[in-house]
């Protein structure tokens, strides 16, 4: 097996950095509840007083897509991603008034547009970020927060129960089809932003 190869692709699509205190977490939207379990965790480590999850639901589904696992633990009736991340939030001992709200949000750029847009409503200067993702969608989301929050220093936490992570990502079917699909969306989605932005 070519490890050289393969580390090219794995530290392009799996940034994890070491968390510092921060003024925001956030959620893109997401039927897995371990994302906002991994943000409580670090709530309550004191790293920072607010999370923002974001998201209605996905545009390709157009409706919530229901709880993907945990399912016992979180059997509510959701009706958006942000719904169910809050609910997995206060279960996790999050106060409430510290969960901000984005549940307009259908696909990941959205998730970064329309968060900026509730952090500027309310007035916060997010010097730093914390980023709650699945460890292969960290990089992609990555590059859509700091598009919206250029001058905001992230930190990634991509959350530790996942079957498809930087360790075993190539050993398996549905680990290559996941990250190759991140290596597309990538070149696709950023190709048409980064012409725009070449033209402003």
């Amino acid at each position: 097996m070519n490890d050289k190869f393969l580390n090219q692709i794995t530290e392009f699509i799996f940034v994890e950095d070491k968390a510092e205190k921060s003024d925001m977490i956030f959620i893109p939207g997401s039927g897995f509840p371990q994302l906002a379990e991994e943000a409580a965790k670090l709530y309550h480590q004191g790293l920072a007083p607010y999370i923002l999850p974001s998201g209605k639901y996905s545009i390709l589904n157009g409706k919530f897509a229901g709880v993907q696992e945990k399912q016992e633990l979180y059997d509510g009736e959701y009706e958006t991603e942000w719904e169910f991340l809050k609910e997995v939030l206060k279960k996790n001992q999050v106060s409430e008034e510290h969960i901000l709200r984005e549940d307009k949000a259908t696909y990941t750029y959205e998730n970064a547009i329309y968060s900026r847009k509730v952090t500027d409503c309310l007035g916060m200067e997010i010097k730093k970020a914390i980023l709650c993702c699945k460890p292969y969608h960290a990089r992609r989301s990555l590059l859509y927060y700091q598009l919206l929050y250029p001058e905001t220093q992230f930190f990634v936490r991509p959350i530790q129960d996942s079957d498809v992570k930087r360790e075993n990502w190539y050993l398996t079917e549905k680990g290559i089809r996941l990250v190759f699909g991140e290596v597309q969306k990538i070149g696709e989605q950023f190709e048409d932003i980064t012409k725009e932005m070449s033209m402003e």
